[in-house]
């Protein structure tokens, strides 16, 4: 499962399978926890690791959707460049348990990403074609990546990678404690050395997180308006393509 792959103006240079493209792609849009509480940007930042983690597993309890505006980064560092994305993105817990995403990017070209039903499709109406790539027997994987820093445990990102505290930083005026992610899995290191997260624990929101690839290229998503738990109509998750548009499935 080998493929060539166009987001915008960014291009994975490499030939990626599907599990990698999933990964690639989530971990771009994956960086919001949602909780309950507001925050004045002035509350108390958790001061250790385990206090980080313990607010998230909390946060996730209570989650049930997320919107926000994205600024998406991607560095190329054989050409000493940074494309960037912007839009909109989405997330909600179904009465299933899955978690749907969808981002509606308006800048530089407008596109439409969605994960659904263990699927990833992004159309594409300037050319009016979707590309659809099915996660398989990699679902729950996909998913991780899906919810890293959103919606999910804290404590089970233990699982997947080993994790460090580096002390606090402000973020747009938020103080956040900084998380760095090695991947346990030599599968995911060999397309991430390491993710670094900032979380705001006073409403368990990640702001920033930054993708470092083994090749010195990275992937930085930034979050700004962020709304959590509020009502998300079906619509969002849910393509608007026309009689024209054809459907280019992942091999």
């Amino acid at each position: 499962m080998k493929f060539l792959f166009y987001c915008g103006d960014m291009k994975l240079r490499k030939s990626h399978s599907a599990f990698a493209l999933a990964c690639a792609l989530l971990l771009g849009f994956g960086s919001v926890i949602s909780a309950q509480t507001k925050s004045s940007g002035s509350g108390q930042t958790a001061s250790t690791l385990e206090g980080v983690l313990t607010q998230m597993d909390a946060a996730a309890a209570q989650f049930r959707s997320a919107q926000a505006d994205f600024t998406w980064d991607q560095y190329q560092k054989v050409v000493n460049e940074t494309d960037t994305q912007k839009g909109t993105v989405y997330y909600r817990r179904t009465g299933k348990g899955d978690t749907q995403m969808a981002a509606d990017i308006q800048s530089p070209d407008q596109k439409y990403l969605l994960f659904t039903d263990g699927k990833i499709r992004i159309y594409q109406p300037k050319i009016q074609q979707v590309n659809e790539y099915d996660a398989g027997k990699n679902r729950a994987e996909v998913e991780s990546f899906l919810v890293l820093g959103f919606g999910g445990k804290g404590h089970d990102l233990q699982n997947q990678f080993d994790i460090r505290f580096e002390g606090n930083e402000d973020v747009d005026g938020v103080r956040t404690a900084k998380l760095d992610l090695t991947p346990k899995s030599a599968r995911v290191k060999n397309m991430f050395d390491h993710i670094i997260i900032w979380v705001d624990a006073t409403r368990s929101v990640s702001l920033k997180q930054q993708a470092f690839e083994p090749s010195g290229d990275y992937r930085l998503a930034h979050y700004t308006n962020i709304k959590l738990n509020s009502k998300i109509p079906d619509d969002v998750f849910k393509l608007h393509t026309s009689g024209k548009t054809k459907t280019v499935k992942g091999s």
